[in-house]
Formats: C-alpha cells, sequence, structure tokens
C-alpha cells in the first residue's frame, strides 16, 4: 500500500476553459481508480492549495503507471510513501 500526497500548482495565468476540463477529467480518473477498489480513501488537504492525500492498494508499477496517467500530472507534486498496517493497531483498515 502507499500514501501519496499530490498538490496542484496551476499557473495564474491559465486558460479557465483549460482548466476546467482538466479537473472535470481527473475527477472523472480518479472516480474510475475508486470504483476498482485500487483508492482505498482519498481526502482533501484543507486550505488555500489544491492538494489531497489518498491511499492506494496496488503495487509500486501500477501506482507509477496511474500516476503518469493523471491528466493533471504536469502540474502535480506529487510523494510517495511505503506504508504498512501497524502491529498496534486495534482495527485493519
Amino acid at each position: 500500500m502507499f500514501m501519496v500526497r499530490m498538490e496542484t500548482n496551476f499557473p495564474p495565468d491559465m486558460d479557465p476553459d483549460f482548466k476546467a476540463d482538466l479537473l472535470a477529467r481527473e475527477k472523472a480518473y480518479g472516480q474510475k481508480l475508486q470504483e476498482s477498489g485500487k483508492m482505498k480513501y482519498l481526502w482533501r488537504i484543507v486550505g488555500p492549495r489544491l492538494a489531497n492525500v489518498g491511499i492506494y492498494d496496488m503495487s509500486n508499477e501500477e501506482l507509477q503507471e496511474w500516476l503518469a496517467g493523471l491528466p493533471m500530472r504536469p502540474w502535480l507534486e506529487a510523494t510517495v510513501v511505503p506504508i504498512a498496517a501497524h502491529p498496534s493497531a486495534l482495527k485493519a483498515y
């Protein structure tokens, strides 16, 4: 499993129609992954930046392929952290 933190850095002069199209395609792409069960959780990071954290249950190769296919990838900074269940956790997620 992986925890991925993504932050979007759109240029301030990006065409609004182009940006709206990117956001719509990104949403559809992410929802497809959620429906597959490979994206387990998705949270928005509160604040002025467009950022989120997700938990992904897939191989490193699958994750890299998925990240490369993100419509907003050219404007994203992604931090990938491998994670595992904690032995003291009362509940396995």
